[in-house]
């Protein structure tokens, strides 16, 4: 009863990877609302405790690839539930810490590593179920990021407030073992039905890649460039938001609603751009949404009152959010279901480099020169060559055989 002729349980699968990724994407990003009150706390420095974060991008990243190909040798189910054990081991521990560097390895390292279990994995399962409107299953999978700001963020501050610190983050790592191991079990297989090949209408049986074929293909370099870019170029615009906002006159209460509706309007870039996608194509959609995105990163040159900020929110968060799930559509389109989880794994590594760079650079931007002027033209420069590498990607039809389509980029 995998699948009825009124149900496909690929929804349900669906639905659980939309928690997985908001639980643990919210955990991560969590740390923005943790940070004054552990700094005061503790006695550390914000820079010390905000290096956690850029240790959970580059643990994300590096793991991501692992995850995926662990999924695709022994199953999503338990591969999720590793990363469910690991993700609320490391918010328990973090809540414990004592010193600094314990806090970075639980919160960053561990944190991180469990992060990077979900995305991919969860993407390249749901996307094996769902084939009629596979994008805007892996666009509902990825709005878990979207709604992570919405529903993490707040309940620890609440505890924060009503407690300490130290039981906020002890509540949301037993709150994640609650709800996501649960979850993890309701993850399944897809039935070889519900992921027949697609050879864009040929008539051919599915390729049959090796991981190491597609990593030395031209069209895994396009796809990873192309990720790392967008996301190199939204982070440092997006995660000095509030600050930037604050400099133009903004009162700090009121930035932070900036930063909340970019995030709101990113949940429906993601719908709004997957259905797009199942009509259009995924490639000129992602086009479209990079060309949107490094536009509204150079308007934030312009930009100065309350109403300006809320309305390039609205279009720079439907940008960025909407074009997030279309790489996996295509790593799903080009390179098969067989080994999405390892090549979607190594693409989302290049993403969280992206991820990592941005903020770091923003902050070094505005150190040197006490204002975020050249983040935002240094960010449009990198927008734009995301678009001209996303161009360079070949249509979704695979050749015959991967031996053909390496020959051809060897010729």
């Amino acid at each position: 009863m995998s699948k009825s002729h009124n149900f496909n349980y690929g929804w349900v699968v669906v639905g659980a990877g939309a928690l997985m990724t908001c639980v643990g994407f919210g955990a991560m990003l969590s740390l923005a609302v943790f940070l004054q009150p552990i700094s005061n706390a503790m006695g550390w420095s914000r820079s010390g405790v905000s290096a956690a974060a850029t240790i959970d991008f580059l643990c994300m990243g590096l793991a991501a690839f692992f995850w995926g190909a662990l999924s695709d040798w022994f199953g999503t189910r338990i591969v999720v539930l590793a990363g469910s054990l690991l993700l609320g081991a490391g918010l328990v521990l973090a809540s414990q810490a004592n010193t600094l560097w314990q806090f970075q390895l639980s919160f960053g390292v561990l944190i991180g590593v469990a992060a990077g279990s979900f995305y991919a994995p969860m993407v390249a399962v749901a996307s094996a179920w769902v084939e009629q409107h596979r994008s805007l299953a892996v666009a509902l999978v990825s709005a878990g990021m979207g709604v992570a700001p919405l529903t993490v963020a707040p309940s620890a501050s609440y505890l924060i407030t009503a407690y300490d610190w130290r039981t906020a983050m002890l509540v949301i790592g037993i709150a994640a073992w609650v709800l996501l191991i649960p979850a993890a079990f309701l993850v399944r297989p897809a039935p070889p039905a519900a992921a027949p090949a697609t050879t864009g209408g040929a008539g051919l049986p599915e390729m049959q890649w090796t991981v190491a074929q597609a990593l030395r293909t031209p069209q895994f370099i396009t796809l990873a460039l192309a990720h790392f870019a967008c996301c190199a170029a939204h982070s440092g615009p997006i995660f000095h938001m509030v600050s930037y906002a604050m400099i133009c006159g903004i009162a700090p209460l009121t930035a932070v609603t900036v930063y909340s509706l970019a995030g709101f309007s990113g949940l429906g870039g993601r719908l709004l751009l997957g259905a797009m996608a199942d009509r259009l194509g995924a490639k000129p959609v992602l086009v479209g949404g990079l060309f949107v995105q490094a536009l509204a990163i150079a308007t934030y040159l312009a930009v100065g009152g309350l109403g300006e900020f809320y309305a390039l929110s609205v279009v720079f968060g439907i940008a960025y959010g909407g074009v997030m799930p279309l790489y996996a559509v295509l790593v799903r389109e080009y390179f098969g279901a067989r080994i999405m989880g390892s090549v979607f794994g190594a693409v989302s590594a290049f993403a969280s480099l992206g991820m990592a760079l941005g903020p770091l650079a923003g902050g070094w931007v505005f150190d040197t020169y006490h204002g975020y002027w050249w983040l935002h033209v240094g960010s449009f420069g990198i927008g734009m060559a995301a678009i001209a590498v996303a161009l360079s990607f070949p249509s979704a039809q695979r050749p015959p055989h991967p031996s053909l389509d390496l020959g051809r980029a060897m010729a």
